[in-house]
């Protein structure tokens, strides 16, 4: 019989009714969207002035020392000589030279006949060789050095490991995006170093002179974030990408830069040269298509010629020294006269006539191959990265352990995941029955957290709890595209396989189960988030934090539950935010993942694996510099001493055994040191990506202390 306090009730004691009507999982994500929509909106006000310039090396990835060298490279063969073209006053070398610890960057040196009047690096667009650009001919004809870096192309990665026979739609900027990104590094950074590095041995050179930049499309974004860097970059001239940044969510995802407009526009990025000249031509970008065959959605689009005024107008306001260059047809064709002659003006260099600069045949290039390499290199060191960086965890005892990793988790929640403000919405539920069976009652509820942002699941309470009884609550979690109700009363035949009822089963021995909506699903809209939530230093883990938090909130306020008594159970997704969330939350005394546990930073970056994500269209699942800081042994430590536990079937697509078993070995090793190794377990189970049910009952059933 159910207690008095349910009897016939349709909502909640001490709750409001829910009256919110159509699908609950559109109107989260819906707000979820206006939140950030707002907050983008409104970034542009809240920017630091000056920003860091460390700050700003360090999210585009350009944190590693560069080498030091003392001249350039030939590169030639027997059938292509190093010098390929002679010019008016100058010639042009193909040449190398030394980056980083095991990567160079290759391209072109124009070299004037006499002493340089300027040095110059010149970036072309990602798709363009350095043979193929003309204006470079121009500055050297004018008397100054130019080196011309080769940049990735936007071409398909086609195959990218021999033994693993997949070809890759996906751009080449992209993949080298992906896992570059979870290494705490960037394509952009990366392309960035290998300018500096020119300049590095630019000012190493006699006779001293002026050194600028200057680039279109890609090599625009280059040079005006080099030049942001750099100090020893006198001027720089940038064509083709100078505009508002606060659509970057629709841009190629190989923009996508964490936390950048936190402190960062166009124009805050130009603000940091002054007082050097920052000369702007507006004329038309790169454009590409809205989408890739392959990979994740994205486009370049020309800004409107009013967007880049407005934004030079910004830039201007915070103190930068800018001109606009603009020529006869400028909004069509980059790189004009007009544009070149105002950049030489500002390292007090006459722009010399040319009437017509070649285009050179190109050689074959291993630009890509030889930066992935690189990265996979860092990749294969993650492990001694992560062991630096914990350095200070203290495991002697498990009081030590909790207090030297407050840190760590300080360090997880705003620097990996992103951390949203408390919430401004006062804590008032709403609630209405769903389900009304013999053993428990299902009500909906609904949370605010902020305006249009709210948490949203379905809670069953047991119909024989007594007056004044406490019970413990399991927090059950559905995986991608899923939803509370699949884990009640599934209504298809995968469902059911998948998640088993396992939140009805639960109820059905008496727990209380709360199942919660996350906002994974509707596939593109929620990664679009992720894209729109990245830029100002979010994620879709920072809404599904703040979500459980104020859950976790609400459920320690209902008289029949114990709040001490709460654990967590999730599959497949529910599964990775049981390694991201429960060990936040201090709330969560218990954690159970499934289905997604294993060796994580090789599945994310390592191109030897081939269950790793660098091959699938999951774009949204990087993680900045997750990489040098957790891998998923490390997040379930974060539990302890609390009681965690992994359920793995060993059909389960998502991982393999042995990687699994890896990953826990270092955590029931950490649990068994700390003399609590009867609180870290794991069940293999013969079955696929599913619910078991079996030994996590068992395990939830103990450590919650019920029955």
């Amino acid at each position: 019989m159910a207690p008095a306090f349910l009897l016939l009730l349709q909502v909640l004691p001490g709750t409001q009714p829910l009256t919110l009507e159509g699908d609950p999982a559109a109107h989260m994500l819906a707000g979820i969207d206006s939140y950030l929509d707002r907050e983008t909106f409104n970034s542009t006000k809240r920017r630091p002035n000056p920003p860091s310039r460390d700050g700003l090396a360090r999210i585009l990835g350009v944190v590693d020392k560069r080498v030091r060298f003392e001249t350039l490279s030939l590169v030639e063969s027997v059938s292509r000589p190093a010098e390929i073209h002679r010019g008016p006053g100058y010639r042009v070398l193909t040449v190398r030279w030394p980056v980083l610890d095991g990567l160079d960057a290759e391209g072109l040196l124009f070299q004037p006949d006499g002493a340089p009047k300027a040095r110059i690096v010149a970036l072309p667009d990602a798709d363009q060789a350095p043979e193929q650009v003309e204006w470079p001919h121009k500055l050297a004809a004018s008397g100054a050095q130019v080196i011309v870096p080769a940049l990735v192309d936007r071409s398909a990665a086609g195959l990218v490991e021999p033994a693993i026979p997949r070809r890759l739609n996906q751009s080449r900027r992209e993949f080298l995006y992906r896992e570059a990104f979870e290494m705490g590094r960037h394509l952009i950074g990366y392309e960035i170093q290998k300018a500096l590095a020119a300049v590095d041995w630019f000012a190493r050179q006699e006779p001293k002179v002026p050194i600028a930049a200057a680039g279109y499309g890609e090599g625009g974004l280059l040079a005006l974030h080099s030049a942001a860097l750099d100090g020893r970059i006198a001027a720089a001239l940038v064509s083709g990408y100078f505009g508002p940044r606060e659509q970057l969510w629709r841009e190629p995802v190989y923009r996508n830069v964490w936390g950048l407009l936190r402190a960062w526009g166009d124009a805050d990025v130009a603000a940091m040269m002054a007082p050097r000249r920052l000369i702007i031509e507006p004329s038309r970008c790169p454009e590409t298509p809205a989408r890739p065959p392959e990979g994740a959605p994205g486009v370049l689009i020309t800004p409107s010629l009013g967007e880049v005024l407005g934004e030079v107008e910004r830039a201007k306001l915070l103190g930068a020294s800018i001109t606009l260059a603009s020529d006869r047809g400028g909004r069509d064709y980059p790189m004009m006269d007009t544009a070149l002659a105002a950049l030489l003006d500002a390292v007090n260099v006459r722009l010399s006539p040319l009437d017509r600069a070649p285009r050179l045949s190109a050689p074959g290039r291993r630009t890509f191959e030889d930066l992935h390499a690189h990265i996979q290199a860092v990749v294969r060191g993650s492990e001694r990265a992560r062991k630096a960086f914990w350095a200070n965890a203290d495991a002697s005892s498990v009081e030590k352990w909790k207090e030297s990793t407050r840190p760590y988790r300080r360090h997880l929640w705003e620097e990996v995941l992103g951390k949203l403000p408390p919430p401004s919405e006062a804590l008032q539920a709403e609630t209405r029955l769903q389900y009304d069976r013999p053993r428990w009652k299902g009500y909906e509820v609904r949370l605010p957290i902020f305006p249009g942002v709210f948490a949203y699941g379905v809670l069953l309470v047991p119909t024989n709890l007594k007056a004044g009884e406490k019970r413990p609550v399991v927090v059950t979690q559905h995986g991608r595209a899923g939803r509370p109700q699949e884990l009640i009363e599934p209504t298809t035949a995968r469902a059911e396989s998948v998640y088993k009822h396992f939140a009805a089963q639960l109820a059905d021995q008496g727990f209380i189960v709360y199942a919660p909506q996350n906002p994974y699903l509707f596939e593109e809209h929620y990664r679009a988030l992720q894209r729109k939530a990245n830029p100002l230093k979010l994620s879709l883990f920072s809404f599904i934090a703040a979500q459980h938090d104020r859950t976790l909130e609400w459920l320690s306020t209902l008289p029949f539950v114990d709040a001490a008594r709460i654990g967590y159970y999730g599959l497949s997704y529910g599964g990775k935010t049981a390694s991201r969330i429960p060990p936040l939350l201090d709330r969560y005394a218990v954690c159970v993942t499934s289905g997604d546990f294993g060796e994580y930073i090789g599945k994310m970056a390592s191109s030897e694996r081939p269950e790793s994500f660098l091959f699938t269209n999951e774009h949204e699942m990087y993680e900045f510099d997750l990489g040098n800081t957790f891998n998923y042994g490390d997040l379930a430590m974060l539990m302890a001493p609390r009681p965690f536990m992994v359920e793995r079937g060993h059909g389960d697509g998502v991982g393999f055994d042995p990687w699994v078993d890896y990953e826990f070995a270092r955590v029931r090793r950490h649990y068994n040191q700390m003399g609590i190794g009867g609180r870290a377990e794991i069940e293999f189970f013969v079955g696929v990506h599913e619910i078991n049910a079996k030994g996590t009952f068992a395990f939830l059933k103990k450590h919650l202390n019920f029955p």
